[in-house]
């Protein structure tokens, strides 16, 4: 499927243009995360109390909104299910979250605008919140130029149970994209962005040519007043209870929920 008019390769250099993805929605079906966290279950890295505090937020969560507080003690008792594990066990199971249940959520149709930009020319990054261990892994699948995600600190290959710096997420994507212009030599009014959610707009605003692929409907609603393409892949539309009983099963939890938990308030609100 060629790109339409909407989202055309501008004339000159493609050496100067690159397209940036986001993952969760976009490119994977779901969140990507809830399915790593699903398999750290499975495997013993966190038990029955873990999964009764994750559930006792959720419900906190969605009662009363998003609390700074709250994601901060979330974020931090995830973390803390991996502290000591090692950096390579955990690539080694997120190959196995990608063979056995993500590549087959890719969208088409996003895949088909990757391949798109990589046979213009470009340089195709994915930035995503979900851990960099997964944008990665996923990049590297899809013959992607790299990926930029959330980061988990590690020292001498195991993880210290802390971020390595804020999660990518709302404007710190926007400034993700600027530090690959800048080091890459692009030219950021040539480049493409593509995402699904509001907080996906701050990226979105940086470049020249920006596209909603698969709106939730507050970006959706924001692309009719600015005049933005969108572009939806999805067969059919979720609906707000298969999105709540999905993402539910992330009250098992590892150090991702925290992401998990920001996409289920953007959809409930959205919704």
């Amino acid at each position: 499927m060629p790109l339409d008019s909407a989202v055309a390769v501008p004339p000159g250099p493609a050496t100067s243009a690159a397209a940036f993805f986001d993952v969760d929605n976009t490119l994977i079906r779901g969140v990507s995360a809830y399915h790593l966290v699903r398999e750290l279950h499975q495997r013993g890295f966190f038990g029955v109390g873990d999964i009764l505090f994750f559930a006792r937020h959720l419900a906190d969560y969605f009662l009363q909104g998003e609390k700074k507080a709250q994601l901060a003690v979330v974020r931090d008792r995830a973390l803390g299910i991996i502290r000591g594990r090692s950096v390579a066990e955990m690539i080694a199971i997120a190959e196995d979250v990608y063979e056995g249940v993500l590549a087959s959520k890719v969208f088409p149709g996003t895949r088909r605008l990757l391949e798109e930009h990589i046979q213009s020319g470009h340089q195709v990054w994915l930035i995503t919140a979900s851990p960099e261990e997964i944008g990665r892994l996923i990049a590297h699948r899809l013959g992607a130029t790299g990926a930029v995600g959330t980061v988990a600190e590690e020292r001498d290959g195991f993880y210290t149970g802390r971020l390595a710096g804020p999660m990518m997420h709302g404007a710190t994507k926007a400034a993700a994209a600027k530090e690959i212009a800048e080091r890459e030599g692009l030219d950021l009014a040539c480049c493409y962005a593509y995402g699904d959610s509001v907080n996906d707009i701050p990226i979105l605003d940086e470049v020249g040519h920006p596209c909603a692929i698969n709106p939730e409907p507050r970006l959706r609603r924001h692309c009719a007043e600015v005049g933005w393409p969108v572009r939806d892949f999805r067969r059919k539309r979720s609906t707000m209870g298969r999105k709540v009983g999905s993402t539910a099963g992330t009250a098992g939890a590892a150090w991702a929920f925290a992401i998990v938990l920001r996409s289920m308030r953007r959809r409930a609100n959205g919704a």
